[in-house]
């Protein structure tokens, strides 16, 4: 397992990988940090994400094309990939994203994938909010979700 470690306008990102795709990513000031100590340091395995981060920070770019393998149940994985259906800018509820996934009974479970997505920003958790329009957890901390709903536009209440 590799890592490599970027500066971001909203603080140091971790990337964690193979060759065979990003397995993780996290703001490391968050509550999601990753344990960078037993993985062996390669930033090159890691050359088109940082890239395509560098556009998105840059407001270039407003979805993502990468090898992705993150680990988890198969239903974490479903409303992982849901999550990617969010367009760049806008918000979804949890419940949205439970009937999304033909399980619209499960939104407490999906509220619970969607807290263990472990490659914030790519697959956008971020962009699930509550009902009521208002900021729910987030790994990173509620002020670093408001910062990246307001760097792509969304709208939501404070």
């Amino acid at each position: 397992m590799y890592y490599t470690t970027m500066t971001s306008p909203f603080g140091e990102i971790a990337l964690k990988g193979t060759e065979h795709g990003l397995t993780a990513l996290a703001f490391q000031q968050g509550d999601a940090a990753i344990n960078l100590s037993e993985l062996t340091h390669k930033p090159e395995i890691f050359t088109e994400t940082i890239e395509q981060l560098t556009q998105y920070f840059d407001g270039k770019r407003t979805a993502f094309s990468l090898k992705l393998a993150p680990q988890g149940t198969k239903f974490q994985q479903q409303v992982w990939q849901a999550l990617c259906q969010i367009p760049y800018g806008e918000t979804v509820s949890y419940a949205w994203l439970a009937e999304n996934i033909n399980n619209p009974k499960a939104v407490r479970a999906v509220g619970s994938a969607n807290g263990k997505n472990p490659i914030a920003l790519i697959i956008p958790c971020h962009r699930v909010i509550g009902a009521n329009n208002k900021l729910t957890g987030y790994a990173g901390g509620l002020t670093l979700k408001a910062q990246l709903l307001s760097f792509e536009g969304a709208k939501f209440t404070p």
